[in-house]
């Protein structure tokens, strides 16, 4: 589960108690860190808590100087994790410095509603606030309709105009932003949080291989659903913890379109493991009738068999030249799915699929992490 999946709980068990919070982001990291600009935690006054904002080191300590370092409105605090640090760091940690926006429930709730908003609505967020000033945790969102944190003592109307467009920037470059901007006469730390889409895994298939990768995939906080023509196995028994759980006809995948798809998403996943050739022929016929394809697109099994399976889709579809058509969109597709993990069992090859489509979602190098660090790269993040 995200950070976000265990704050929305204790969050709204708070806010039906009319009780203040505390939410602790992470707003900026020097050196290693095992989490980076985006973390967050929730704490309630009775010491209760949820997500985190480093690897464990500092989560007591955060929660300890929370209250009190919000007393008279939101604070920037800097924790070092480093033992050379001139001062107490907190813990061995990772040896880099994290800052940390202390925030109660009036800026607070804004945001969290913002982010529950976007997660179920599965779509892209930029947050840009204030942290230094007058102003510190006033913010602005794009990417979704949720009302904005009122701005407090400085110029409102130019503060909104410009953390408008800063967060329209981050939305527009699918990238976070952290610049120094100039309010009124102040020059002002503004920091854009982009925050992708949930990402979204369908699982066409719904036998006892699709278990594991409905567990890994919700334990990495995704939309899941879990679809298949035999309908004693697609059942909310089998699957409780999916998001969606679909029977499929033929009908429902050819003849009415790709309608049977109404949640799928540009950025989702597919995965077919149904086993039944002809199940795998209709459903990814009904795939490629769509206007635009899965960002991941894998078929367990020989890649004979997909060949086979795409030739099959392009007669259903009445393509020209179907053994043709197969190769090209072979061509764009993982199969057979997964990393070369050695795996040989439903829960290791259930993990060598999802840590593919991990890779492709975020444009990893699938490399071991100390062959990243030795070329200076900064594809992965740097672990304690």
């Amino acid at each position: 589960m995200t950070d976000l999946e265990n704050i929305l709980p204790l969050w709204h068990s708070l806010e039906a108690a009319g009780a203040d919070y505390v939410l602790a982001t992470v707003v900026d990291v020097e050196g290693p860190s095992y989490r980076k600009p985006g973390a967050r935690m929730l704490i309630a006054a009775d010491g209760r808590h949820a997500g985190t904002v480093s690897g464990g080191c500092l989560e007591v300590e955060v929660a300890k100087r929370a209250w009190w370092l919000t007393e008279r409105g939101p604070a920037v605090e800097r924790y070092s994790t480093a033992e050379d640090d001139d001062e107490m760091p907190y813990g061995s940690g990772c040896g880099g410095v994290v800052y940390v926006l202390l925030e109660r429930r009036s800026t607070a709730a804004p945001l969290l509603t913002a982010l529950e908003t976007a997660f179920h609505a599965r779509t892209p967020l930029a947050i840009a606030t204030v942290l230094e000033g007058d102003g510190i945790a006033t913010r602005r969102f794009a990417g979704t309709s949720v009302q904005d944190s009122p701005s407090n003592a400085i110029t409102a109307r130019s503060l909104e105009a410009t953390l408008d467009n800063l967060a329209a920037q981050a939305l527009d470059r699918l990238q976070s932003i952290d610049q120094r901007v100039v309010i009124g006469e102040c020059d002002t730390r503004v920091w854009v949080d982009y925050r992708t889409a949930r990402p979204g895994l369908w699982i066409f298939g719904a036998g006892d291989d699709a278990k594991p990768l409905l567990r890994m995939a919700r334990e990495l906080g995704w939309f899941v659903a879990v679809a298949d023509g035999r309908s004693h196995l697609a059942t909310r028994e089998r699957f409780p913890a999916a998001d969606k759980v679909l029977t499929l006809s033929s009908s429902s995948v050819l003849e009415d379109g790709p309608s049977f798809l109404e949640d799928f998403k540009p950025t989702d996943a597919a995965i077919l493991l149904t086993h039944s050739f002809e199940q795998d022929s209709r459903i990814i016929a009904g795939l490629l009738m769509r206007e635009s394809s899965p960002v991941y697109l894998g078929v367990l099994g020989p890649q004979r068999r997909t060949r086979e399976v795409l030739a099959e889709a392009a007669k259903l579809l009445a393509m020209p030249d179907p053994t043709e058509r197969a190769e090209e969109w072979l061509a764009q597709m993982h199969a057979p799915t997964g990393l070369d993990l050695g795996a040989e069992t439903p829960a290791a090859i259930a993990l060598s699929i999802i840590a593919e489509i991990q890779q492709t979602l975020n444009n990893g190098s699938a490399l071991p992490l100390r062959q990243v660090r030795a070329v200076g790269s900064t594809i992965s993040p740097v672990q304690s």
